[in-house]
């Protein structure tokens, strides 16, 4: 039984492919075509997670679609009837959706007639939840999915239980935790698509002056209000004229309209401009608007737990994405496990339309934990030779070393404890937008100039967004205040305050580490990297940034071999080879 889970003319469009319940490969459209949080139809992921899984066409039984069309249908006619022209817009995405049989067709010039596989289309959250339950290690577990919209809802919640979810309860457009974070990022000047997370950061160096005011904004009763929150709309505008969102066009980066209304204006004053420089009011702003999304999603995460008595919680949605939030659940609410998809922004509903169709739908019992995020692409060893010798590196001067496993790892981690910046590319690409070691840019955690270095060598990206700290999962609780795995990068906690100066590159202004524990069983060639590097300085820690300079991670190793060139990294590592500049 092979199923094919597809999120297309959608934010993050991505592909995946379950054979008898277990994940075989999954990756976003964004790696191929290189256009951050790409949008349209995701042929060639879907071309490479067949290829992955050693198909045809022919032979996918399920075509799971993340949307259902028929969800919340009431609500659907009634803001069509109150804003015509952004039903138009809607209308035109669902004409796409309904093609996706032809142009899944045309991604192998196939007849559309023979296909033969059953097409289903699940609701937006539903996946979402799927997503993360049914790739958890938890049998019986809280669910909560968060996010901006899909299918006119923006928030759902229930419990899982084996191969059962049950949905609860669920918040509709026009309420959303998401579009209350998109709204004031655009009103602090952060424009783009996905810039939620820079904004996230900025927090820590301000302070929530305008809590009581935001509590306006978003408002929240911890009572038994099942609605759970309720946006205050005078702040807004997408209620009076849609989220104006492009993204079913291929080859573009999404963009969403205004959010904000002349009333946040008027309470909160001027909105920054993009070009403007940042002010103590921004960035107390920006901790106003993190501490309110806590209390108002910690809230909801305690009431939940309250009422369904479980220890477990499962995360999806943009809103998981939101680590310092989640890095708090286990002292605001009884929850003492959770679990975060890596993928737990739209790019994360082709793996959970999957499992859904094979869980919830086909009846199928459970065999599959995502314990780890490597389900995209690699090359062959002759492969990455071939980009070598192609690029010319050695004729500009760059030493080329084929080493053995061990002095592979000792040359490397020498490298880093010597203040190099390496590259380091392995195996198969990540899931989800965080470089986990396989697609990763690895440094100095001990040095307090290397963030800027990075900034200024190689990432170019504002001096307020905190570097990540990849640690041995053994010596978690040594350096950290809470010993939970994080094997995503999903989760930030406190780091000890006698290990501050040891890790102070990686350690955010505020004293946390939006941390990756990292099993020698998850990844062993990255544990040994870190491994090494602890051996040489005592210090089980390496900063991790994603390998990319303002552009989607690096997926094939030319790739790679580009960004190396045109950047500053000292070194870079492709399987066995260790290149380094003269």
């Amino acid at each position: 039984m092979n199923i094919l889970g597809i999120n297309a003319y959608h934010g993050n469009a991505s592909a995946a492919v379950v054979c008898e319940g277990k994940l075989i490969a999954a990756v976003e459209e964004e790696r191929f075509n290189r256009v951050k949080y790409a949008a349209g139809f995701p042929a060639q992921a879907i071309r490479y997670c067949l290829k992955a899984a050693g198909l045809t066409l022919n032979e996918i039984d399920h075509v799971a679609v993340p949307r259902n069309p028929y969800a919340r249908l009431a609500t659907k006619i009634f803001y069509a009837l109150r804003m015509p022209s952004f039903a138009r817009e809607r209308a035109k995405v669902l004409l796409k959706f309904q093609g996706i049989p032809e142009a899944l067709a045309q991604a192998y010039d196939a007849d559309p007639k023979k296909i033969r596989a059953k097409f289903h289309r699940i609701e937006h959250h539903q996946a979402h939840l799927a997503s993360s339950f049914y790739c958890s290690p938890f049998d019986n577990a809280a669910l909560l999915s968060a996010d901006g919209l899909g299918d006119f809802a923006s928030t759902m919640w229930g419990t899982g239980n084996g191969r059962h979810m049950k949905i609860e309860g669920a918040i509709a457009f026009p309420h959303s935790l998401g579009l209350f974070y998109s709204a004031v990022t655009q009103y602090l000047g952060f424009l783009k698509f996905g810039d939620e997370y820079k904004v996230m950061g900025l927090a820590a160096y301000g302070q929530p002056e305008q809590l009581e005011l935001f509590g306006d904004i978003v408002r929240f009763e911890n009572g038994s209000d099942s609605r759970g929150f309720r946006l205050g709309l005078d702040y807004f505008s997408h209620h009076r004229t849609g989220p104006e969102m492009s993204w079913a066009e291929a080859g573009k980066t999404p963009t969403l309209g205004k959010l904000f209304s002349e009333g946040m204006e008027r309470r909160l004053g001027p909105a920054r401009s993009a070009d403007q420089a940042l002010e103590q009011r921004h960035r107390n702003l920006a901790a106003s608007l993190q501490v309110r999304l806590e209390e108002v999603y910690l809230g909801m995460l305690k009431r939940l737990a309250d009422r369904t008595r479980l220890k477990a919680v499962c995360l999806a949605g943009g809103v998981a994405f939101n680590c310092v939030a989640n890095g708090k659940i286990f002292d605001a609410t009884p929850f003492e496990q959770v679990y975060v998809h890596p993928a737990a922004g739209d790019g994360g509903l082709s793996v959970g339309a999957a499992f859904f169709v094979w869980h919830q739908i086909l009846g199928r019992p459970r065999s599959f934990v995502m314990d780890h995020a490597y389900w995209g692409p690699e090359y062959s060893p002759e492969r990455i030779r071939r980009a070598v010798d192609s690029n010319g590196l050695a004729q500009k001067g760059c030493v080329i070393s084929e080493l053995r496993e061990q002095e592979l790892m000792r040359r490397a981690a020498g490298l880093i404890a010597d203040g190099k910046i390496l590259g380091w590319f392995q195996g198969r690409a990540e899931w989800g937008p965080r470089a986990l070691g396989n697609r990763s840019i690895v440094a100095d955690p001990r040095r307090p100039e290397m963030k800027e270095i990075l900034n200024q060598r190689i990432k170019h990206r504002e001096v307020f967004r905190p570097f990540a700290p990849s640690i041995l999962a053994e010596a978690t609780a040594e350096y950290f205040e809470k010993s939970h795995p994080s094997a995503f990068m999903t989760l930030a906690y406190s780091v000890r305050p006698e290990k501050r100066e040891k890790i102070t590159a990686s350690t955010h202004v505020d004293g946390t580490g939006r941390l990756q524990t990292v099993t020698r069983e998850a990844n062993p060639r990255y544990h040994a990297l870190i491994s090494a590097f602890r051996d040489l300085t005592g210090v089980p820690v390496v900063l991790n940034t994603s390998f990319n300079d303002n552009e989607p991670i690096v997926c094939r190793p030319e790739e790679a071999i580009d960004c190396f060139q045109r950047t500053k990294m000292d070194g870079l590592v492709l399987d066995d080879l260790l290149i380094t500049r003269p």
